[in-house]
């Protein structure tokens, strides 16, 4: 491959991107952010005590229809990279071999699907729980969330936990993400840049290999520093982390139908799994 065509390539390469609202404004936008919380841990309840194909079906179909009301483009979906799709290839492959209920007769052979299809089970149910918190990072904004987790750990306040200290490190984690995913991807981008050096056999090559990753990983540690102590400062001057969850957020009409249109849903799937 030349080096236009993998240029090209990388550009047509769609990263994850998160932790970053989609553009506009929607009912979905518009609901409060512990809401969306609140949604995503109702999911996990239910796909974990009832992960069968009508709640991975429904829950998928809440995802892309909630996705279509918020208007979330096909852009922001990843690019599935190539060793993942042969890792999930090779998976399914070893998954067919093991065989096991139901069965479907080709002829006088009978062939089991019983592992193929735990296999498509177990990756449906990362996909579809992974799109539903996708969903709630492309329609909620990153300020939002402390208020709101905030709001929902009030009652853990009478045990004298340290609710506004847990509500600020988590502010504080959500916005040095993006931060310095960027990073990482500038100093990956600048590695790439340089020339590649010739190696004689393949010690030599394993050996630069570990060089530049210690390289990375240490101008890496470097600029989070940096991001933390520009941080620290901009926190200070807007008055402290006190700041950051000082903002009173409270839940409205609409949230509560949402709310309780995921728990019919979560009760549909269940009266069908039972």
């Amino acid at each position: 491959m030349t080096e236009t065509a993998e240029v090209r390539r990388r550009r047509h390469r769609r990263a994850l991107i998160l932790l970053r609202p989609v553009p506009g404004t929607s009912p979905i936008h518009r609901l409060w952010a512990g809401t969306k919380l609140v949604t995503v841990a109702i999911v996990a309840v239910l796909l974990t005590l009832y992960p069968g194909w009508p709640s991975l079906i429904l829950v998928a179909a809440l995802a892309l229809v909630s996705a279509r009301i918020a208007g979330v483009p096909r852009g922001a979906l990843p690019s599935i990279p190539l060793w993942l799709s042969i890792f999930l290839l090779a998976g399914a492959l070893i998954s067919a071999a093991n065989a096991g209920a139901p069965y479907i007769a080709l002829g006088s052979i009978s062939l089991g699907l019983g592992g193929l299809l735990s296999f498509l089970q177990i990756i449906t149910l990362a996909a579809v729980m992974a799109s539903v918190c996708a969903l709630v990072s492309w329609t909620a904004h990153v300020s939002e969330v402390a208020p709101a987790v905030n709001t929902l750990a009030r009652p853990l306040r009478i045990l004298r936990l340290p609710v506004t200290e847990w509500t600020t490190t988590l502010s504080l984690a959500l916005r040095a993400f993006p931060l310095l995913l960027n990073e990482f991807r500038t100093l990956a981008a600048a590695r790439r840049l340089r020339p590649p050096r010739p190696h004689r056999n393949w010690l030599q090559r394993r050996t630069d290999t570990s060089n530049v990753l210690l390289e990375i990983l240490a101008t890496a540690l470097s600029a989070a520093a940096r991001r933390a102590d520009e941080m620290g400062d901009a926190i200070t001057a807007r008055g402290g982390t006190g700041q950051i969850t000082a903002t009173r957020t409270r839940p409205h009409t609409r949230d509560a139908v949402a709310i309780l249109t995921v728990l019919a849903i979560a009760a549909l799937a269940i009266v069908l799994q039972s």
